[in-house]
């Protein structure tokens, strides 16, 4: 927050608003000085917002600062989360909505002028679709949104231009660069006719050299020509192949093809273009719209640490433990309806499940299949480019096609078919998984029943039966000779069984009375259940209120506290400057010389009095530079004349020196020759 406001304050310090504010002081601003900084930093933005909110309602005011916020694209804080809360602290001028109102505003002002003067020209009127009825407001809406168009396409050619780097002073030269060109060529052309003019029909040379040029001109333009036709035919033959592609591909569905089947396969594609306009696409944005919500909110909360961490793994724990137990009181409780219901919604939801897989396959197939006609567009091409390419042609492809064809029904059956027995598999695994937990449950209800009503014994009975049904299978496989003994035995266990089944009728019925006592018992539970929910939620909605307001007095704290740190360390400074003050004046009015002598005023005072006479000697030191000036730079001349004098006398001397040289050799060269 003190961060925030200090840019704040550098902000309104500088050009072009001056305000001369220090911390303090635009702390101690009240709620109307900030509304009127406000207003005027919205001035700067937006020259029609330069208006005294004296002289307004403060309804007014806040409808005017909204909208303008609006059009900048302003969202609030993450601790403002309610508009409401938002504009009653504008209309009131309250700090926490305005200081970052103000900083959000003078970080990019440059940025602001820009957009709030394009929304001027860009924010569209809207008309009531009645009124567009009459066809003169229609035409005149018309040609306000082709003025806005145009707005638009002259707004970015003049950011371009700007952007681009181009200056009038360089188009300037560039300008006087291509006028001297200009001059150049035409004393060139003047020249070149006066040499042309001496020769013999030099009129009818340049005319045939002009029609030279103008026929080599209208060569390139016909070159070009040929070029773009050329293109324009490979264009049009390739919308031609693919034209007949189509056309044949209609062809091949329209062949033994009735109106009903054509109408059945409209239907079919509007229903799945249905479906992924309703159901698909509408459920996948819900689920983007919620990851998205979530990902916001994690975001827009506090960095966690590795306490808050455990806490929510504890958490994750207890209510997983929860569900569990919930879930295992479920399956305790055998309740017929419930189970065929249940058994409904999971083929319901296999079937929907199903839908989107197919859903998704049918339009990856789509996309392949245009995928593959670009590919056999460019196979195509090739082929007819490439020469020695065998092309199915004729009666060859046609019987290629239905050969597909063929094979393509047959797949697509053997595909149905496999469809179709995967999803009665899954159904019927779905069945035996329901079943074998139905079956769990009423043994383990037909077990405690028994144990509680003291005839245990009766499943293990049956069971005992089955079991000595599969030994009796089996000792049929191996021995065939006791079929009589087994066949008796099982007479009475089947005696045993009836006996069982009497005896526990009664029981079947106790169980069916307390049955519907649970029933009913259930669904006051559902009834409380539903009351609690209701009581809860208020409560909650209360406990967030309460922590929202809790959540604002902390910050007014915070704030409250640093404002009071702040007014402390500046007491400190003044009451340190207050202390130095009082040593000054303690050791400058002091009779001890020595004391005296440490003040700083007299320290200052030898300073100053050390500058001056520094600086005399220099201004004297200054005045008889300039006046021996003169006299010195005439000697240095003169030296430098002298060393030039010197310079070619030594050069003088070195070239005596040589001829002298060069002539005793020549000398001595004759009279060698003379001995000879």
């Amino acid at each position: 927050m003190s961060d925030q406001i200090k840019s704040i304050v550098e902000k309104l310090n500088k050009e072009p608003f001056k305000k001369n504010y220090n911390l303090i002081t635009f702390d101690s601003l009240e709620s109307m000085q900030l509304l009127q900084l406000l207003n005027d930093v919205l001035g700067e933005i937006d020259p029609k917002h330069v208006v005294d909110i004296r002289e307004e309602m403060p309804e007014q005011t806040a409808k005017r600062m909204l909208s303008l916020l609006g059009i900048l694209k302003y969202k609030p804080p993450g601790s403002i989360t309610d508009l409401s809360t938002f504009r009653q602290g504008l209309v009131i001028g309250s700090k926490p909505v305005i200081h970052p109102v103000l900083h959000w505003l003078l970080q990019r002002t440059n940025e602001l002028k820009k957009r709030a003067y394009l929304a001027r020209f860009l924010i569209k009127l809207e008309v009531p679709a009645e009124f567009l009825q009459d066809d003169t407001v229609a035409d005149t809406n018309k040609q306000y949104e082709d003025l806005m168009e145009a707005f638009k396409n002259l707004h970015k050619e003049c950011e371009q231009l700007k952007t681009s780097g181009f200056s009038t002073a360089e188009i300037r030269r560039d300008i006087t660069a291509m006028e001297e060109e200009k001059d150049q060529l035409i004393k060139r052309v003047e020249r070149l006719k006066k040499r042309v003019e001496t020769v013999q029909n030099h009129q009818r040379m340049l005319e045939i050299a002009r029609q030279l040029r103008v026929e080599k001109e209208r060569e390139e333009s016909l070159a070009q020509q040929k070029q773009e036709q050329k293109n324009q035919l490979f264009h049009a033959e390739q919308r031609l192949q693919r034209v007949q592609l189509q056309l044949k591909d209609m062809q091949h569905a329209v062949v033994d093809s009735k109106p009903e089947s054509l109408m059945k396969r409209l239907e079919e594609e509007i229903k799945f273009n249905s479906y992924l306009c309703s159901e698909k696409f509408p459920r996948e944005l819900e689920s983007k719209k919620q990851s998205l919500y979530f990902l916001q909110k994690v975001v827009s909360e506090p960095a966690m640490g590795q306490s808050d961490l455990n806490e929510l793994e504890t958490k994750i724990n207890e209510v997983n433990a929860q569900i569990n137990q919930l879930i295992e009181k479920r399956m305790m409780k055998y309740e017929p309806i419930d189970s065929k219901f249940s058994m409904y919604r999971q083929q319901a939801s296999i079937i929907s499940r199903k839908k989107e897989a197919k859903a998704e396959e049918l339009q990856a197939a789509k996309e392949e299949m245009s995928n593959m006609e670009r590919q056999m567009l460019q196979k195509a091409n090739q082929a007819r480019e490439l020469d020695g390419t065998e092309v199915l042609k004729g009666d060859e492809f046609k019987r290629y096609v239905n050969k597909l064809r063929s094979k393509n029904t047959f797949y697509k059956k053997k595909r149905q078919e496999i469809a179709e027995i995967t999803a009665e598999y899954g159904i019927l695994q779905r069945t035996e998984e329901l079943l074998k937990q139905r079956h769990e449950a009423i043994q383990q209800q037909l077990q405690a029943i028994e144990d509680k009503k003291g005839i245990s014994g009766y499943s293990y009975t049956q069971e005992e039966l089955e079991r000595v049904s599969a030994a009796k299978s089996e000792v049929d496989e191996m021995k065939g000779r006791t079929l009589d003994n087994m066949s008796e035995m099982v007479k009475k266990l089947n005696a045993m069984v009836a006996d069982k089944k009497s005896s526990l009728a009664p029981i079947i019925k106790e169980l069916r009375q307390l049955r519907q006592n649970c029933q009913e018992l259930t669904q006051e539970c559902d009834e409380k259940k539903v009351q609690y929910d209701s009581c809860a939620a208020g409560l909650e909605s209360n406990r967030s209120t309460l922590e929202q307001e809790v959540k604002g007095l902390r910050e007014e704290c915070i704030q409250e506290e640093s404002c009071y740190h702040h007014t402390n360390c500046m007491k400190k400074n003044l009451e340190i400057q207050f202390q130095r003050a009082k040593d000054e004046m303690k050791t400058y009015v002091s009779p001890d010389p020595q004391d005296r002598r440490k003040a700083i005023r007299e320290q200052y005072t030898r300073m100053i009095l050390e500058q001056e006479n520094l600086g005399k000697k220099l201004r004297e030191k200054q005045k008889a530079v300039r006046e021996s000036h003169g006299p010195n730079m005439k000697q240095a001349k003169m030296w430098r004349d002298f060393e030039q004098l010197m310079e070619c006398k030594r050069e003088c001397f070195l070239k005596q020196q040589n001829q002298t040289s060069v002539g005793q050799v020549i000398q001595e060269g004759g009279e060698d020759r003379l001995v000879l």
